[in-house]
């Protein structure tokens, strides 16, 4: 499903995490963003981890700035990206790519998050979205039925460390993955 497309171009036309911002974010999105980033933290341990990943990972997200998804979990991504260079983060909006949208479908419905990691190569190695599971586990817990959080309240501050460690295992993840692929390997000597 996956292969099918051109992650090179889809990665070029895709933004920055600040440009994304700055093209699909009302001023009121672009402050919710901002307050959320904020608020990240990375501990020392998830910066000396995702600071020894040694594959480059590119790292894609279809993703709306009017998503309150995006708004608690996107600014996580970023830091995780920015405590290592060879992470590369690009988003794409939700409407910008209907048949990447479609392919992207999570439990049935074009739900955003969608993140899809890539090796150097350009090879999916998955898909992860919507939700961490600390934030079902939340919303479980608040409402057990169907939601929409809009990012206007935002998450206490146990709820986004728990998110945090979680994208930083998912990432963790992916990149041992990648590490122990045999053609990387075999590419890179290791």
């Amino acid at each position: 499903m996956l292969e099918q497309f051109n992650w090179p171009a889809i990665f070029a036309e895709s933004l920055t995490y600040d440009d994304f911002l700055k093209k699909h974010g009302t001023e009121a999105h672009q402050q919710r963003w901002a307050n959320m980033d904020a608020r990240i933290q990375l501990t020392a341990e998830q910066r000396e981890l995702i600071g020894g990943f040694v594959r480059e990972m590119n790292v894609f997200v279809l993703s709306g700035a009017w998503c309150g998804d995006c708004v608690n979990q996107v600014p996580i991504m970023k830091h995780i990206a920015e405590a290592n260079p060879k992470i590369h983060l690009r988003l794409l909006d939700r409407e910008a790519n209907p048949p990447l949208r479609d392919a992207l479908v999570i439990n049935g419905g074009a739900r955003v998050p969608a993140v899809v990691v890539l090796s150097e190569d350009w090879q999916a190695c998955g898909i992860a979205g919507d939700r961490v599971i600390a934030y079902y586990r939340q919303m479980a817990k608040d409402r057990l039925g169907p939601a929409c959080p809009t990012g206007i309240v935002p998450p206490g501050e146990g709820l986004i460390a728990e998110a945090v460690q979680e994208w930083v295992t998912e990432f963790e993840r992916y990149q041992l993955m990648l590490r122990l692929t045999g053609r990387l390997r075999e590419k890179h000597g290791d």
